[in-house]
């Protein structure tokens, strides 16, 4: 009897053991925010409002050095279709080889992160005004990959994402890469290009993004273009943007943006966007503010209008 009580112990501690050195690490992270907005010449209602989101993770190194790290996003954004279960990822970090990530729900793509990087401490130029055309720009998908090493020269960070296609909201795959320079004090330099076939190749979108910018004491300036290349007849946008910010303390941010589309539809006007922000932080806390005019919004040269957003935010 004492034997068998023996080998039982034995096997679970081994089983233990096995365990322990498996176990992952587990973290919760999240934010939550309230906001008040409103528009020139727009009836909004009820200007208030929030937003929360709860990231759940969990990650394990394996006996070879990689890293694999499983996130699902927990937030309201899609309430009303009765999903709040958001970005969910299978991150796998190889060191010096890069970082895989694929994306169940809510991936990106190398374009997608560089919409707008022109320095702003609040929001891009053209946001906060209802219809304003955004930057041109390749959207993520479900089911999707990106990579990503910063590994192969000093300063350098490299980007490639591939949408798959599934048939019906992604028609065809699409790709897309990017390359961010940092080697110089202050300085930052990229550009990406890619192809969108997710409408299919009878209205597939060739994008090309370049932007610079740079920081010296408490000023940020920035600009970028964006060309937007379609397959559809006068469908080609092209989009310029240029920004500063100044850090007035440690806590407290300004910027003025400008933005410009160009449509090579003749019929569209240029949409031109002007935006100041201002940011202030206080340890988990923040507040932000941003008053955006937008003329010739969506090309409608007789629709000008201004929006207003105020931000309270935490993260915990």
């Amino acid at each position: 009897m004492n034997n068998l009580k023996k080998v039982g112990l034995t096997a679970l501690a081994g089983a233990l053991v096995s365990v322990s050195a498996n176990a992952a690490d587990l973290s919760v992270t999240g934010g939550a925010s309230l906001s008040f907005a409103g528009e020139e010449k727009q009836t909004t209602g009820n200007g208030w409002s929030m937003n929360n989101g709860v990231t759940f993770s969990a990650s394990v190194e394996q006996d070879n050095g990689w890293n694999i790290t499983a996130t699902q996003v927990l937030n309201d954004d899609d309430v009303g279709s009765n999903r709040v279960f958001d970005t969910r990822t299978l991150k796998i970090d190889m060191g010096d080889s890069g970082v895989l990530t694929f994306a169940g729900t809510g991936g990106s793509t190398a374009l997608s992160a560089l919409d707008d990087v022109t320095p702003t401490a609040g929001e891009e130029s053209w946001d906060d005004v209802t219809s304003a055309s955004a930057i041109p720009a390749m959207g993520g998908g479900n089911n999707s990959f990106h990579y990503t090493n910063s590994s192969l020269m000093d300063g350098m960070t490299i980007t490639a994402a591939y949408v798959p296609s599934d048939g019906t909201t992604e028609i065809e795959s699409s790709s897309d890469y990017a390359i961010k320079y940092t080697g110089v004090d202050g300085l930052t330099i990229g550009a990406g290009a890619g192809e969108d076939n997710g409408e299919g190749s009878g209205a597939a979108v060739d994008h090309t993004n370049m932007y610079v910018t740079y920081a010296m004491d408490s000023f940020t300036v920035g600009y970028q273009t964006t060309e937007s290349d379609s397959v559809t007849a006068n469908a080609d946008k092209d989009f310029t943007a240029i920004g500063v910010s100044y850090a007035v303390s440690d806590d407290m941010s300004i910027s003025l943006n400008q933005s410009e589309i160009d449509y090579e539809n003749s019929t569209l006007s240029d949409q031109e966007a002007t935006g100041i922000s201002v940011s202030y932080t206080m340890g988990s806390l923040s507040i932000k503010a941003n008053h955006n005019t937008v003329d010739n919004i969506a090309g409608t040269s007789t629709d000008d209008r201004s929006g207003y957003a105020l931000t309270l935010g935490f993260t915990f």
